[in-house]
C-alpha cells in the first residue's frame, strides 16, 4: 500500500501544540514539503525553542494563544482558510496530569470543538491526535483499535485519558452527522529529541538521571512494558494518515516492546553511565502493558517503524548532553 501525499506548496495547515515536543517535529516535515504552517501554542508545555530555527521562515507562523478559548479571530494568519488542521496540543506527561487537570481537560473538550467548527468551516482535513492512553491499563495485548479500553474515569490519569476519548467521539461525530473529512491516530509512547528533560516520562528522566551519574528511579518492579517509538518514525506514520482518506482511528507507534528496568538498563550502558537503577513507589494507575498492533496502519498507510530503539536512545541521548552540559 502506497499513500500519495496530499499536502504541500499551496496547502495552509494548522498546528496546534506546534512548539510542542512531536508536533515541533511534525512542523519541520510539513515545511519541508512546502507547506505555509500556522503553528499555535500557549507554551504551558512547549517551547518556542523547538521553533526558533523557522522564524524567518516565511511560510511559517507563531502565534501565541490559548485555543481553548477559540482561535485568535483577530490575527492575520487566521483570515484565511485552512487546508488540514492537526490537534496536537496537550500537556502528555505524568507530572503534567496533577499540575495542569483542569487545562488538560479543556484542550481536549472545548479546544477540539472549536477546530472541529473550523475545520468544517473550512472544509479541511481535521486530524486528531489521540493516545494509546485512551486503552487505559489494557486487558488486551496488544492493543487494537477495536479494542474499548479499560480506563479507570476518576483516577489521576483520567484528565488525560478521558479528554482523548471525548476528543475521538467528537471527531467522529462531526465526521458522522457532517461529513467532516477527519482521522484519529492513536499515538504511542515516542521519545527523541526536544522532549522537556523535567517532564516526567521514563525516557528523558533516565537519560538525565544517567548522565548527571544519578540513580534512575524506576517506578514499582520495573515489569512493566513500553514499546517506545522515535518521532522520526510516528512523525511519518501521522503524515501518512494525513494523506490519505482513512478516518481510523489507527495505531502509530512500534512494537519494540522491552520493561521499564529494560530500558533503564539500556540508558545507563549507552550513557556510559555510572549511576545505579533503584525503584520507586509505582504511579496510580500506571498501565501493566502498552504494545500496538499496527496491522491497520501497515495494511492501510503502508506504515513501517524503521528506528531500532538503540538508534533512537543514543540520538536522544546526543541532544540531551548537548543541553545538560
Amino acid at each position: 500500500m502506497k499513500v500519495a501525499p496530499r499536502f504541500g506548496s499551496g496547502h495552509r495547515i494548522l498546528v496546534t501544540g506546534g512548539a510542542g515536543f512531536v508536533p515541533s517535529h511534525l512542523v519541520d516535515a510539513l515545511i519541508a514539503r512546502g507547506c505555509t504552517v500556522v503553528a499555535v501554542d500557549n507554551f504551558v508545555t512547549g517551547s518556542k525553542e523547538n521553533v526558533a530555527h523557522l522564524l524567518d521562515t516565511p511560510t511559517f507562523t507563531l502565534v501565541e494563544a490559548d485555543i481553548s478559548d477559540g482561535l485568535p479571530a483577530h490575527h492575520p494568519a487566521f483570515a484565511e482558510r485552512f487546508d488540514a488542521i492537526l490537534h496536537m496540543a496537550s500537556p502528555a506527561s505524568p507530572t503534567d496530569f496533577e499540575k495542569l487537570p483542569v487545562q488538560i481537560l479543556r484542550v481536549g473538550s472545548v479546544a477540539t470543538l472549536h477546530l472541529l467548527d473550523r475545520a468544517l468551516n473550512d472544509g479541511a482535513r481535521f486530524l486528531m491526535a489521540s493516545t494509546s492512553e485512551a486503552y487505559g491499563d489494557p486487558k488486551e495485548h496488544p492493543q487494537r483499535e477495536t479494542y474499548w479500553g479499560n480506563v479507570n474515569p476518576i483516577g489521576i490519569r483520567s484528565v488525560y485519558d478521558e479528554a482523548k476519548r471525548f476528543s475521538e467521539a467528537a471527531t467522529m461525530a462531526y465526521h458522522r452527522s457532517h461529513g467532516l473529512d477527519a482521522a484519529i491516530v492513536r499515538i504511542f509512547n515516542t521519545y527523541g529529541p526536544r522532549m522537556r528533560p523535567d517532564d516526567g516520562r521514563a525516557i528523558p528522566t533516565f537519560i538525565a538521571q544517567a548522565l548527571r551519574g544519578t540513580p534512575l528511579t524506576v517506578h514499582g518492579t520495573g515489569d512493566q512494558t513500553r514499546s517506545i517509538c522515535y518521532v522520526e518514525d510516528l512523525v511519518r506514520g501521522i503524515l501518512l494518515l494525513l494523506d490519505s482518506t482513512e478516518t481510523g482511528p489507527i495505531n502509530c507507534g512500534t512494537e519494540h516492546e522491552m520493561s521499564m528496568r529494560q530500558l533503564a538498563e539500556t540508558i545507563v550502558s549507552l550513557c556510559g553511565s555510572s549511576s545505579e537503577v533503584t525503584y520507586v513507589t509505582r504511579t496510580a494507575d500506571d498501565p501493566e502493558m502498552r504494545r500496538p498492533d499496527l496491522t491497520l496502519a501497515r495494511k492501510l498507510l503502508g506504515y513501517e517503524p524503521v528506528v531500532a530503539p538503540e538508534d533512537g536512545l543514543r540520538r536522544t541521548i546526543d541532544y540531551f548532553r548537548d543541553r545538560l552540559g
